[in-house]
């Protein structure tokens, strides 16, 4: 899937930006590390090549402000190993967490939340995490790596205690089990699952027959990135950091989420900061 190129509305403020002298790029000393997971058309990876919304983004960005992010594909729990050693310089996308506070500097980029999705049928609507506790025929696929915080992961813990929990590498391995009718719904946010779904013809006739469904006690947060304590020197936290908080402003996320995905997806998961 190809990228279009960036809104008019994008350009121009990258333009009014650079051409401000108070609004002048810091350049980044070094290169940056930056390991990402696939994630829909958030993160594509095909061999080698490494698209998608976040990898753009950052190519755009880092070209305007003499920052070289390096991309390398790995599965999203190495990926959060990386980050919490140090051998990642940033984590992107990243929901914020306590966890995760502990490691890097977090830059929100937009507001987000994690819903329980599954193939729409006439089954009870589930109301509350608890109400998902308690109902023990329903199967749950989580993606390994994926954190919405300490009640998701309380929640992962006690359906793993039942028996009911499949942990999985990536968004993908959890859409085909949802297809193929191995378990019985997921939690993650929409725009990553249909996402997933666009870009593989076995699983993409599902897009059209997505159940979502809010838990309360999983409720709006922040995606963003987080800018490693551990890996880079203050000047270039504060530089990313700097970078990172104009691309929220500019509003060229939320442009790139609504290019690839239906209002009702993005309603119900996705709004500006």
């Amino acid at each position: 899937m190809t990228l279009r190129s960036p809104t008019p509305r994008w350009r121009a403020l990258l333009a009014l930006c650079l051409a401000t002298p108070l609004c002048a790029w810091a350049a980044c000393s070094r290169d940056i590390a930056v390991p990402v997971a696939p994630l829909g058309v958030s993160v594509i990876v095909r061999g080698a090549a490494i698209s998608g919304i976040y990898p753009e983004l950052l190519r755009s960005l880092g070209a305007k402000a003499g920052c070289n992010f390096v991309l390398s594909a790995v599965p999203r729990a190495r990926m959060e190993a990386m980050f919490e050693t140090g051998k990642a310089d940033i984590l992107i996308p990243a929901t914020g967490t306590p966890r995760r506070d502990r490691h890097g500097l977090f830059v929100p980029l937009l507001g987000n939340r994690p819903l329980l999705i599954s193939v729409q049928s006439p089954r009870p609507p589930v109301l509350s995490v608890q109400d998902l506790i308690e109902r023990r025929e329903l199967r749950v696929a989580l993606v390994r790596g994926y954190d919405y915080g300490d009640t998701y992961q309380a929640l992962s813990q006690e359906l793993s205690k039942q028996g009911r929990l499949f942990l999985e590498v990536d968004a993908l391995s959890v859409a085909r089990l949802l297809h193929g009718g191995f378990v019985d719904a997921t939690i993650m946010a929409p725009t990553i699952l249909s996402g997933t779904l666009q870009g593989d013809a076995r699983v993409k006739d599902m897009a059209e027959h997505l159940r979502l469904e809010a838990l309360p006690e999983l409720p709006w947060g922040m995606s963003g990135v987080y800018v490693s304590r551990t890996s880079l020197t203050p000047e270039d936290q504060a530089t990313l950091r700097d970078l990172f908080e104009r691309a929220a402003r500019s509003g060229a996320l939320i442009d790139s989420f609504q290019r690839f995905h239906r209002p009702e997806i993005l309603v119900s998961s996705i709004r500006p900061r």
